[in-house]
């Protein structure tokens, strides 16, 4: 490693093209910006959450202690509460009644309906009525309230509890009291109560609907009476006792009636057709009707006449006797023909007309007996009416005589479908308070309870806790953890001089903790000055958002870690504000940054060497004004400048960023800013706010150092642990590093 090295000029303090360190989108004032980082709980590992258990595991066991002694306590002070329980079987497949409909009528369909009803039944201000007025209950169940109100108001206790077991037809009436004698004999007196009930509203409302029956009942037999007088009186009118059989009567001799008038059609139709046959004069026709076989024999005997005439004509002169007897014979036939044909034409004529009068006889009859029949037919329905009006008041009068003796008898039936199945006895044992119950539930409960409260305090807390959080919420490298030293709030650099006046040395469990931060201080050195060999820091400042977040003692012990590695340092307090590089190292410098920035010379002059670190030196702040602060960034350039030949690195104290304008300038004239916060103390909104703001001027933001880190703050606090073990197991014998 050279001692001298160029100091890089301006562009190499910017950000290369490609950064290691993110880039704002927007930027904020110096002031805090409203930056919401984004919410804890989403990707928070399990094991984040057990820390949390542990870090409050204490105050989680304190807390469920004190609820389970404080529940102890109240539990053993209450008044036990004795309960008896009461069994009513209610059996739905018995009848309601010993007769009549009831005596059959069976109800399995509405099971849970009915149930829910019996229950709301036994709850009902006429079954509980009785039992306070018996038990004199209404000191101890109602409120208090005016007598009068008590006595009108509805009869509640809530001490009773009645419920149905799955899949069962009980209902277990149970009472809760201080005496277990009175509890068991409440609770059966509830029961009988409510069997006694449900048996009185049954009864009241079969002699409220007998009652009604009755009232009903002379309005029926009047219609009965009325009805039937119609009826024989609508007898009496048509003469008749039956008219539905006399409909039945003319129904069949309208249809014979039709069947002969139809027949009677047809042989008019035929006979008809004979008779124009016959009178037009045709042999064929003659011959084809009823009398045409003596005509057909007589026009044989005229053939064979006409042939033998024929020959005898052939042989025979006009007057030769043969042919005298022969053609007297022809005509003695023809005449017999012309004869018969007449007789015929007459015959068919009478039977013609024969047929039609017996056709329009039939007609005549048909259309009688039809309208008689549609008369009777219409009166038929009017009589069908009256008989079924009737019949009908008829059958309600007996029907609603019958239900006024079924209910009168059912009415004195009590049938056993509610019985008490078992009664209630005093029980041995209170029920409440139960005192395991209650431990168990005031465990579980006070454990959720605190465990939810730890848990969501830890989600609502806005502090910066431990690195994973810091690289989640902050997008930012967190390059060290400093953890907390006791018994001193803060680790001051003379605690690792014995001959410190300020300071108790360093011992027992202090050197522990001594070794522990120093390890921590070397690491971070390590982290920052090894990160990048291509760029190394060769200036670096130490700041922090607000004031007290341990900026000035980092700035020191980081400056005196680096010096014991044989590399010349400088450690310049450029906090002239709050000065503490001084104060913090047991120093009395009267000049220094602040008399060089006013009045200029040598700020070489005013270094102070440090006996127990050979190779660092001081530049303090000396006696100075609130106007060397202005002054600050143009000569903290030239110090730079200067010390570059020098010293291998310079560490740079300055005020908080947030509040104060130098802190800005200052960091743009360094090659890298070192960001320091308290853990479990610094808000999120101020570290992101100063990290916008350096991130905006262009500014190499090293990382970010978590200070005063203890189990409470970060479950990463274990390693620090193992420094002390690891320190006091190989220096047991060995007296602290210088």
């Amino acid at each position: 490693m050279p001692d001298k090295f160029e100091r890089p000029d301006l562009s190499r303090a910017l950000p290369p093209a490609e950064p290691r360190w993110p880039a704002p989108a927007l930027s904020y004032p110096v002031s805090y910006a409203p930056v919401e980082p984004e919410w804890e709980g989403s990707g928070t590992p399990l094991s984040h959450y057990l820390w949390v258990i542990r870090r409050h595991f204490w105050k989680i066991l304190s807390f469920v202690a004190a609820c389970a002694i404080s529940t102890l306590i109240i539990s053993l002070r209450l008044t036990p509460v004795f309960e008896s329980t009461a069994t009513i079987d209610i059996d739905r497949r018995l009848p309601t009644g010993v007769i009549g409909v009831e005596a059959t009528q069976t109800s399995l369909q509405d099971a849970d309906q009915f149930l829910a009803t019996q229950v709301k039944l036994v709850q009902s201000d006429s079954v509980l009525r009785p039992v306070v007025q018996r038990f004199k209950l209404q000191e101890q169940e109602q409120e208090q309230l005016p007598s009068s109100l008590v006595q009108d108001a509805p009869v509640k206790l809530k001490n009773l509890k009645v419920t149905r077991p799955p899949n069962t037809y009980l209902l277990l009436i149970s009472y809760r009291s201080p005496n277990p004698r009175l509890a068991a004999d409440v609770a059966n007196a509830i029961a009988h109560s409510y069997i006694e009930h449900t048996y009185n509203i049954r009864y009241r409302a079969t002699v409220g609907l007998s009652s009604f029956m009755e009232k009903q009942l002379e309005e029926l037999k009047a219609n009965m009476e009325r009805s039937s007088a119609a009826l024989a009186q609508f007898e009496r009118e048509l003469n008749v006792i039956n008219p539905e059989e006399k409909t039945s009567i003319l129904s069949s001799r309208l249809l014979q009636l039709n069947t002969e008038y139809t027949n009677a059609q047809a042989d008019r139709l035929r006979k008809e057709a004979a008779y124009q046959s016959v009178r037009g004069g045709s042999l064929e026709a003659a011959q084809t009707s009823q009398q045409g076989e003596a005509l057909k024999k007589l026009a044989e005997r005229l053939n064979e006449a006409q042939e033998k005439f024929a020959q005898i004509k052939a042989q025979f002169g006009a007057n030769h006797p043969e042919y005298r007897k022969a053609a007297s014979q022809l005509a003695e036939l023809k005449a017999q023909m012309d004869q018969t044909l007449k007789g015929i034409l007459r015959r068919v004529e009478i039977e013609y007309q024969e047929a039609l009068n017996r056709e329009g006889m039939l007609k005549k009859a048909v259309n009688e007996t039809k309208a008689e029949f549609d008369r009777l037919n219409a009166r038929s329905f009017q009589y069908q009416a009256l008989k079924r009006e009737a019949e009908a008041d008829k059958q309600l009068y007996e029907e609603l005589v019958r239900k006024i003796k079924e209910a009168g008898i059912n009415a004195g039936f009590q049938n056993s479908a509610i019985r008490l199945a078992d009664p209630a006895r005093p029980s041995l044992k209170p029920v409440f308070p139960n005192l395991k119950l209650n431990l168990a539930l005031a465990l579980l409960f006070s454990g959720l309870l605190a465990v939810g409260a730890a848990v969501a305090g830890d989600a609502l807390d806005r502090t910066i806790r431990d690195p994973e959080q810091v690289s989640r919420t902050l997008n930012t490298e967190v390059v060290g953890t400093l953890p907390m030293v006791k018994p001193w709030r803060r680790l001051s650099a003379g605690a690792v001089r014995n001959d410190s006046k300020a300071l108790a040395p360093a011992t027992g469990l202090s050197e522990r903790m001594v070794t522990s931060y120093g390890e921590a201080i070397r690491t971070l050195r390590n982290s920052i000055l090894l990160a990048d060999l291509d760029r190394r820091l060769r200036s670096l400042m130490v700041t922090s958002a607000l004031p007290s977040e341990g900026k000035t003692t980092t700035a020191v012990h980081l400056a005196m870690a680096h010096a014991a590695q044989g590399q010349k340092t400088l450690l310049i307090d450029g906090d002239l504000r709050r000065p503490g590089v001084a104060r913090t190292l047991g120093l009395n410098g009267a000049s220094g940054l602040a008399q060089w920035l006013l009045k200029g010379g040598c700020w070489q002059e005013s270094l102070i060497k440090l006996p127990q670190a050979p190779n660092l030196d001081v530049l303090v702040t000396g006696s100075g004004s609130y106007r060397a602060a202005y002054l600050v960034g143009k000569g903290l350039e030239t110090i730079l400048q200067e010390a570059e030949d020098q010293y291998d690195l310079v560490v740079v104290d300055t005020p908080p960023v947030l509040g104060f304008p130098e802190p800005l300038e200052m960091a743009r004239a360094v090659d890298g800013v070192l960001l320091v916060a308290r853990a479990g103390q610094t808000q999120r909104k101020a570290v992101s706010s100063v990290l916008d703001t350096l991130r905006r001027l262009h500014v190499n933001v090293v990382g970010l150092v978590l200070n005063e880190v203890t189990k409470a703050t970060s479950d990463g606090y274990y390693s620090y642990g193992y420094y002390g073990k690891y320190y006091k197991y190989y220096h047991r014998d060995q007296p602290v590093q210088q």
